[in-house]
């Protein structure tokens, strides 16, 4: 008898008041002979609809040009994590830089896993937030377009930004500091039409339903297990871990 699983997935973006939520999409695909429905929701609030893009990103990007294949690493008490941000996504590249010399990540949590699926942080509501707190509505007040690219798949360890779902979003933009690192699952047999695509998703493994709907920016690199750890924690309402796990991103020179 198949069983119907299913698991939400706040891919909130921008500062709320009084948050509620909206189904904005879905997608299934079969799993080993069972239906996986994944329904992703966001938190939203009437602010949220009258903010726009502020002048902020263009005034960072014109700092100090980047280095070639900057890396970060985002400690936690589970290990760290050595993560490469791509340069063919130079908007969320220098977004990512900019927070991190900034500071702005450090003792954020990852708010929300699911195992089998992703580990998600950068609302800085999560900073110092209450057991009951609701989170996944927060951010620093700016989206960033979308920066798709074709190469850059939702294989394990991909680093993506979480954004509002399409009827409030249409042109896909990405939260200003939201994000989530793929953990996925392995698939015994896949579309062999790209090739990278069907060695990644039939050995590490991933989440190929989000491909083309989220920009993938960079990937973890070094610390894939830490991944693991972090997604098989106990969780309590709202895929919160019921133990904060906390972060701090730096850069590595």
């Amino acid at each position: 008898m198949k069983k119907l699983v299913i698991v939400t997935l706040v891919m909130a973006v921008l500062a709320a008041c009084g948050p509620g939520k909206r189904k904005v999409d879905s997608a299934a695909h079969d799993t080993d002979g069972s239906r996986e429905k994944v329904e992703i929701v966001v938190e939203e609030s009437a602010k949220e609809a009258q903010l726009e893009e502020v002048p902020v990103l263009e005034e960072m990007v014109a700092e100090a040009p980047v280095p070639e294949g900057t890396k970060v690493k985002i400690s936690t008490s589970f290990g760290d994590m050595i993560a490469i941000l791509y340069d063919e996504t130079p908007k969320h590249r220098d977004n990512f830089i900019k927070l991190t010399k900034n500071g702005f990540y450090n003792d954020l949590l990852f708010h929300r896993v699911i195992n089998q699926f992703m580990i998600q942080g950068g609302d800085p509501q999560s900073r110092g937030a209450a057991a009951n707190a609701q989170l996944g509505s927060g951010g620093p007040g700016y989206t960033l377009p979308a920066e798709f690219n074709s190469k850059f798949f939702h294989k394990k360890g991909a680093l993506s930004a979480a954004r509002q779902g399409d009827n409030q979003n249409p042109e896909r933009r990405s939260s200003g500091s939201q994000f989530y690192i793929v953990q996925g699952q392995v698939f015994p047999s896949f579309s062999q039409r790209e090739m990278a695509k069907y060695k990644a998703y039939t050995t590490i493994g991933g989440t190929p339903h989000l491909d083309g709907q989220y920009t993938v920016f960079g990937e973890i690199i070094e610390g894939l297990e830490i991944i693991d750890k972090i997604a098989s924690v106990p969780t309590v309402s709202g895929d919160r871990p019921a133990k904060d796990v906390k972060m701090r991103v730096t850069l590595v020179k």
